[in-house]
């Protein structure tokens, strides 16, 4: 306790709701502790973090500290804050106020972290015209020397058409080996999208070139200092769009030779290193003229041949502006341009609008139908970064806009067993012309400048349409209109995501909440997986919004419906989703939803080696399920405890939670529940080394997958039974087991299990004895374990790559992969594939690997298997000899 308290009590971290709230309980509670030194604290969290096993390249430094007691943030590392918590007060009790408190103020910050990163630039813009000199100042600049240019000018002035293009003229003048692209949303109108968290851009960044997940670092240092070790000695062309300012962007910066960053930004960049500033204006009167005659062909001038000028004039030469009065021209046929002008000069003179921008999304959209204004206000809406025909629709609906106001069920209603279903867009009749009004609008949109298409059926707005639009919106759209409309496009979004994964995962498919089916389900499972992988930031989005706006049921609806596929691979998209629902299910007072979504965070958190949060989250989803007399419920969370205790190695304890998940999973009547089980049993009795009894379990799983139809089961059990069969020594039935679950993996896109099917493959490989193709079976399911974060997988492909090196006769190498398993086993906690790398490591060092061998057969005994004695033989031998 500290010596001379300030004040009796820490700070309640329960009543932070804003990040500034949190910075300033935390300064509380620095002074309770004794104002302490930034230094002390640094000191203790990396002596924390150090014993946990996380590598010096990854700890803290002071400055970085210091920053989270900072008011002002907009983004926050909940890992550091609760470190930083926890060296102030060690109790684990206020540790886990300190959690849930960073999980709720984390649901405002959730957005800045969904971030989209592109290894390639958006196609040049075909209209594009002017900008002559800009253009050859910036390409000589480069030239000379390539380093850091801000593109700075006002809204609607055209910088990111003008850094595409210098982009791709860059590109002409010399390729680049490398190309990033990110929009940082610096001035996005919806608060609910804020400035892009750096250390988010940095983290895709990094995995575009090829870093895997656990590797990425989890400062925002570290990982600036990998953008620039991954980009040495390469010519890269990074465009960073939209900065919110140079605080934001100075990380982004590598500033390494040989690479261009192009910034665009509203304001003034001066913080950023070595800077060129590149000012952008509008139009010069000449281009705003070539623009206008341009984008309207034809106009006849009329009285005054000056009049041209006079309407780029009057729009102020700014590019946004003349392109919305450029598709306003073309709609008026038989219109002179001295027409337009006077037009334009009596709005002015009534002093409707002064703005040239908003004299021309004033005149744009006063010039559309209702149907096509009303399809603008709605896409505005829209909680993602863009959105396809589909979603326009759904947003669309019939075009009634009345509605009743209800709570978060407007367009979906609550069957009679409780369960959602959604309307959607699809069940009525007339889907198709709805989607045919949608597609024909939005293009229509698009020729008027009013939306842009990312890649070719997608579109988004620009931020000053957006606002814009979002504001007519506001006026002509009542609040309950508003709603049905954002209840159409999550009914949507929920439906479609749901009939992809009845292709997708349709044995589980009684898992997930019943939804009613879009009109245009997906045609096959190439086609649902593509659309899962397309929409998913749309679908993070979603849940983000409705469960701070009152959908409640949708969050924790999605999140059951994608917690299969996301849990595949897409760990970081699934701790969104599922913390969302969660948060939504506390706010609403929702006990089955909270459970559920607890239930898929502990199941995430395991995957990425945090077994102390996932078996929390597991008791608690526990807990909540037999409170609520839920059966179904108690045997999923207990089957994820007993997977959290067989990665720990404690597998009696495995095998008691997953023989009671089995008891319950037989007393719901669910055969594909009771088939996991049995699979899972089956794994603790390989651990244990009874490789026929394991493989009983796993044939009697096999048997009731293949009559649920469970593909994904199926390829479950045909993994683990793989496994156990190459280990009773055939290897050609293990080898058809195996190759069969690839392909089911492959074809579901369960990056995950891919990666553990091959790696079984490898062991098998090195048993046959075939090292070589062992070695580079071992090394594709590393590269997957580590693409997903997967840290289990990835020591055990570590060890698998030891064992077949050794094979070889490449001690070397077996060393250096044994040590590497060493390291990630002891950071997960994961005993067993600890003691596999001790036991590699001692074989690989003859004559000094006997203190390795002494600690693997201590851990080996310690976990109760069989290896212990093998061992002990060994040892036994080298004694005698």
């Amino acid at each position: 306790m500290p010596s001379t308290p300030a004040f009796s009590a820490p700070p309640d971290p329960g009543r932070a709701g804003t990040l500034d709230d949190l910075a300033g309980c935390l300064r509380a509670l620095k002074v309770w502790a004794g104002d302490v030194s930034y230094e002390t604290i640094t000191a203790r969290v990396n002596a924390a973090w150090t014993a946990a096993g996380r590598p010096p390249g990854e700890l803290t430094r002071r400055t970085t500290v210091a920053d989270c007691f900072r008011p002002g943030r907009r983004r926050l590392n909940p890992d550091l804050v609760a470190a930083v918590a926890a060296a102030l007060h060690p109790d684990p009790g206020y540790a886990t106020q300190w959690q849930q408190a960073l999980r709720v103020v984390g649901g405002e910050t959730a957005a800045a972290a969904q971030v989209r990163v592109q290894d390639r630039l958006p196609q040049p813009f075909a209209e594009f015209t002017g900008r002559a000199g800009v253009l050859h100042r910036l390409r000589a600049a480069v030239r000379r020397r390539p380093g850091t240019f801000a593109i700075v000018g006002m809204a609607g002035v055209g910088k990111t058409l003008l850094a595409v293009q210098a982009g791709h003229l860059l590109s002409q003048d010399q390729p680049f080996d490398r190309v990033l692209f990110v929009n940082l949303r610096g001035f996005h109108p919806d608060p609910a999208q804020p400035p892009a968290d750096p250390a988010a851009v940095l983290d895709g960044f990094l995995r575009l070139l090829g870093v895997p997940g656990h590797r990425v670092p989890h400062d925002l240092p570290g990982r600036g200092d990998a953008l620039r070790e991954r980009l040495t000695g390469l010519r890269s062309l990074i465009v960073l769009d939209n900065a919110a300012d140079a605080e934001q962007a100075r990380p982004l910066v590598p500033a390494v030779d040989g690479c261009v960053t192009l910034v665009t930004s509203r304001r003034a960049l001066h913080g950023l290193p070595a800077v060129t500033d590149v000012p952008v204006d509008v139009f010069t009167p000449q281009e705003a003229v070539h623009f206008l005659t341009a984008a309207a062909p034809g106009v006849p001038a009329g009285r005054d041949p000056d009049a041209t000028a006079r309407v780029a004039a009057r729009c102020g030469h700014l590019p946004l502006a003349l392109g919305l009065v450029g598709g306003h021209i073309r709609a008026k046929p038989g219109w002179t341009m001295t027409d337009h002008a006077e037009r334009l000069d009596e709005r002015h003179r009534d002093r409707r609008l002064d703005s040239g921008v908003e004299l021309a999304l004033a005149l744009s959209y006063q010039d559309l139908p209702a149907d096509r204004q009303r399809l603008l206000r709605l896409v505005a809406l829209h909680p993602g970064q863009d959105f396809d025909v589909a979603a326009a629709a759904a947003l669309a609906g019939d075009g009634d806009l009345a509605s009743p106001a209800g709570d978060d069920l407007s367009a979906a209603a609550l069957a009679g067993d409780g369960d959602l279903a959604a309307a959607g867009v699809g069940g009525a009749a007339g889907a198709g012309d709805r989607l045919e009004a949608a597609g024909r609008g939005l293009r229509e949109l698009r020729r008027d400048h009013l939306l842009q298409e990312t890649t070719p059926g997608r579109y988004t707005l620009h931020d000053l349409v957006r606002v814009y639009a979002a504001g007519r919106a506001g006026d002509e759209d009542a609040p309950p209109a508003r709603r049905a409309a954002l209840t159409r496009l999550f009914d949507h979004y929920l439906g479609a995501a749901a009939a992809a994964m009845d292709v997708l995962a349709p044995a589980e498919a009684h898992l997930r909440p019943r939804v009613a089916a879009p009109a245009d389900p997906p045609g096959g499972v190439d086609a649902a997986r593509a659309w899962l992988d397309t929409e998913r930031s749309n679908l993070v989005a979603v849940a983000g919004h409705t469960a701070v706006h009152g959908w409640h049921r949708h969050t924790t609806a999605l999140s059951a419906t994608l917690a299969g596929y996301l849990n595949g691979g897409h760990h970081g998209d699934a701790l969104s989703v599922h913390g969302q629902a969660h948060r939504a299910a506390c706010h609403a007072g929702d006990v089955p939803g909270q459970a559920a979504a607890l239930t898929a965070l502990g199941a995430t958190r395991l995957r990425l080696g945090d077994d102390g949060p996932a078996a929390r989250h597991l008791r608690e989803a526990l807990q909540l399920y037999r409170r609520a007399g839920d059966r179904a419920g108690q045997a999923r969370a207990s089957a994820a405890l007993g997977d959290v205790e067989q990665r720990l190695g404690r597998y009696r304890q495995a095998a008691y939670w997953h023989r009671q998940a089995l008891r319950l999973y037989r007393l719901t009547g669910d055969p594909t529940g009771e088939a996991h089980a049995l699979t899972k049993l089956g794994i603790v009795e390989e651990r244990l080394g009874r490789y026929r009894a394991a493989a009983g379990r796993h044939e009697q799983a096999l048997a009731l997958f293949l009559a649920a139809g469970d593909r994904t089961g199926e390829a479950a059990a045909r993994c683990n039974l793989g496994d156990v069969t190459a280990r009773l020594g055939d290897p050609d039935r293990a080898a058809a087991h195996l190759r069969r679950a690839l392909d089911l993996y492959r074809e579901a896109g369960n990056r995950d299990g891919e990666a553990w099917t091959l790696d079984n493959l490898g062991t098998a490989a090195t048993l046959r004895g075939a090292p070589a193709q062992a070695l580079e079976l071992h090394r594709r399911a590393l590269v997957i374990h580590r693409a997903t974060g997967e840290r289990y997988g990835e020591a055990k492909a570590l060890n698998g790559l030891g064992e077949a090196a050794r094979s070889t006769g490449d001690p070397a190498a077996a060393l250096a992969h044994h040590t590497a398993a060493r390291a990630v086993a002891a950071a997960t906690g994961d005993r067993h594939q600890r003691a596999d790398a001790e036991t590699g490591i001692g074989l690989a060092l003859p004559g000094g690997g006997l203190p390795h061998l002494r600690t693997a057969l201590t851990l080996y005994e310690d976990l109760g298997v069989p290896d212990a004695d093998r061992l002990r033989a060994l040892l036994a031998a080298h004694d005698d000899a």
